[in-house]
């Protein structure tokens, strides 16, 4: 037998550009192809396109799939995910191609041409690929997101992409049951803390927003377009929230894009009730009126960093009876880590001390650390485990765990760094 290559290409000791090749003695597939978003991208490392046999994508987010239309820039190899996760992540690659197109290798005619070599491949069904099988399973981070089990040499390898064990309103969480394993690579974005209870959470939040609404404020919600703009518009239709929310920004292309996936979902019904009830922005006209009206507003980005959500935290922010509830995970460096952490934001140019309230509300789709720990403790087999996709020192502080705690082999690997399994 071979051994299973596996490279290291980003996403190391960082949140962010993440790629990794796996390779057999016939094949080669890249497991996810990322950008750093930055005020300029960083991608992985290169990897020339003819030496790949096919991409395969777990979700729409950037720091996940942003980097892969480079691999089409000279022609077709397949790319394999499912057809919700290619549409979200085409909405979500032009939108970068619009913003920073000065500084990519590829533009608009290389994303359709990615689109053009999608394979779509359907939870639970193996695909062939040379020497090589593979399947994508369910990951409970985005509608859509997946995980790889890559079979290969006599070995069974599983990439878990960024994943949840928890059910969200959204989504259902991640099943943790895959047989015997040889090697696992897995995130550690919260390797370093546990999230509250769900629905304490939830009920937190919506009594709340509640609170100010009722008071005559405006609650400025700023949430990633794909998924937590959708998941916060679930929460307040099931706890019966009765004023007006309204959704603006790419969150509402994304969710016109999962009404027709709906099986992709835990609870659709909630879902189609959470888009009835919401008023769709789709203008300034809607927007000011928005901003008169005592209400609810999701809108991109969750991390202050464009979208809508700048307009309206000019606004927002201006009035002591009005809140800012950020509900997504704030990378250092960040405006919204900026005003969790001074209460500042820059307004019109401006840096301001913003007067509304400011509260974070933790709605992460990724496990929290206990569920991290959890994941491991149920893989079968004696894996070696890789962890990656963590900053600040988490990917070391999971892979020590595993070590001491469980007596595993495991590394939290360098960019660069290639491994044989």
């Amino acid at each position: 037998m071979v051994p299973l290559q596996i490279r290291f290409l980003g996403g190391t000791r960082e949140v962010g550009r993440i790629a990794i090749s796996v390779k057999t003695e016939k094949t080669q597939v890249v497991l996810d192809y990322g950008v750093m978003l930055d005020h300029e991208p960083g991608f992985p490392m290169h990897m020339p396109p003819k030496e790949i046999d096919a991409v395969i994508l777990t979700h729409s987010h950037l720091d996940h799939s942003g980097a892969v239309p480079i691999f089409y820039v000279d022609g077709l190899r397949p790319l394999y995910t499912n057809k919700l996760n290619l549409e979200l992540t085409q909405l979500l690659i032009s939108d970068f191609i619009h913003l920073s197109s000065y500084y990519l290798p590829f533009e608009y005619l290389e994303l359709r041409t990615m689109a053009r070599s999608n394979k779509h491949l359907d939870f639970g069904v193996e695909e062939t690929l040379g020497d090589m099988k593979f399947q994508l399973l369910s990951a409970g981070h985005t509608p859509g997101s997946a995980q790889v089990l890559i079979e290969a040499e006599g070995k069974r390898l599983l990439y878990t992409g960024d994943f949840n064990t928890t059910d969200t309103r959204l989504l259902e969480g991640a099943r943790i049951n895959y047989g015997d394993l040889d090697a696992v690579i897995m995130e550690s974005t919260y390797a370093d803390e546990d999230h509250t209870e769900r629905l304490e959470l939830e009920k937190r939040f919506v009594e709340e927003a509640t609170d100010v609404v009722e008071k005559g404020g405006t609650v400025l919600v700023p949430a990633f377009g794909v998924g937590r703009s959708q998941e916060i518009a679930c929460v307040l239709a099931a706890h019966h929230f009765e004023y007006p929310v309204a959704i603006d920004g790419m969150a509402r292309e994304a969710s016109r894009i999962m009404m027709n996936y709906k099986e992709f979902l835990r609870d659709p019904k909630l879902f189609m009730e959470a888009m009835h009830a919401v008023d769709w922005i789709e203008g300034w006209r809607d927007r000011r009126k928005a901003l008169k009206t005592p209400s609810v507003v999701i809108s991109p980005a969750g991390m202050l960093k464009g979208g809508p959500a700048i307009f309206y935290t000019s606004k927002v922010g201006k009035k002591a009876y009005n809140a800012i509830f950020l509900v997504s995970y704030q990378i250092p460096g960040t405006p919204g880590k900026e005003l969790l952490e001074k209460g500042v934001c820059t307004i019109d140019g401006k840096v301001s001390k913003v007067k509304a309230r400011v509260a974070h509300f933790d709605f992460s789709s990724h496990c929290g650390a206990s569920q991290l720990k959890e994941a491991v403790r149920k893989l079968g087999g004696k894996p070696k485990i890789f962890v990656v996709h963590g900053a600040e020192g988490n990917c070391e502080l999971l892979a020590n765990w595993v070590k001491t705690e469980l007596g595993l082999e495991a590394v939290a690997p360098e960019t660069g760094s290639t491994f044989k399994v």
